[in-house]
């Protein structure tokens, strides 16, 4: 199933079911507990966020060439930061480049996002994905100039400014998704591939990450992992591509689809 989120005309945020024809159905209930369609057809004006992360996760350095073109060893553990949640960012809204605290060194990432369902707590990697509530498509949008030299040694003041969480376009849930770990994924920016990689890259995959994260930590529903970026960054790149007012930037995930956001400078 594929669940969006969305205003309707009335101004109220509903859940629905995207089906493949494109239509989308009203969904009843809480997502976390069984939503049920009612096959009533969604009056659907704005495409938000799919879910509201209670926290946003966020590993680094989890695909191996990714840490290749960083000239990055391949770490023991999962390597971990946390964004704010007041970075979340909608489909088809704009990652706003920071202009009163400034960067420019803003760069893309492709994620997979990984949603938890429910309470989870030293969970075995066996019994990792029965806690999934479902996939979206995450850009990690980085400030690196404040991510590597400004941070103070921590990433999260580059990582959390307004607008640097887009997520969507839906959620997926394990259904049509059993192996997150196959999926390809990419970034393009004004059409042109940057990133093109495979889940498969991943040097902790999704129930390694899941069990090292619920290790002696509580993990609640609602909970967002982003899952770490492939190759492709424009910081590692000769020379270094950082995104610009007018630029559009789409991330692509198999059976997952596009998350596409312009990018404009902060109006001070």
């Amino acid at each position: 199933m594929k669940i969006v989120r969305f205003h309707n005309s009335g101004g109220n945020i509903q859940f629905g079911c995207q089906h493949e024809d494109g239509s989308t159905t009203v969904l009843e209930g809480d997502i976390y507990d069984s939503p049920r369609d009612t096959g009533e057809v969604a009056d659907v004006v704005k495409l938000l966020a799919p879910i509201v992360p209670t926290d946003i996760l966020c590993i680094g350095l989890n695909y191996r060439k990714h840490a290749e073109e960083g000239g990055s060893a391949i770490p023991e553990h999962p390597v971990l930061f946390m964004k704010n949640s007041g970075a979340l960012q909608n489909p088809g809204d704009p990652i706003v480049l920071p202009r009163r605290l400034r960067s420019n060194e803003v760069d893309y990432e492709c994620e997979l996002g990984v949603v938890i369902g429910k309470e989870c707590f030293n969970v075995s990697q066996d019994d990792a994905l029965k806690y999934v509530l479902g996939y979206v498509a995450v850009n990690d949008v980085s400030a690196r100039d404040w991510q590597l030299k400004w941070g103070g040694g921590q990433w999260c003041r580059g990582k959390s400014f307004a607008t640097f969480a887009p997520l969507g376009p839906c959620l997926v849930t394990p259904d049509d998704i059993p192996d997150p770990n196959t999926l390809s994924i990419k970034t393009l920016l004004n059409g042109q591939v940057m990133q093109e990689a495979n889940t498969d890259d991943m040097i902790f995959n999704v129930p390694a990450l899941i069990a090292f994260l619920s290790g002696s930590t509580k993990l609640v529903p609602g909970t967002l992992i982003s899952t770490g970026t492939p190759h492709g960054v424009g910081v590692a790149r000769q020379p270094q591509v950082f995104l610009k007012a007018g630029d559009t930037c789409t991330i692509e995930i198999d059976k997952i689809g596009s998350l596409t956001n312009p990018v404009v400078d902060e109006r001070e």
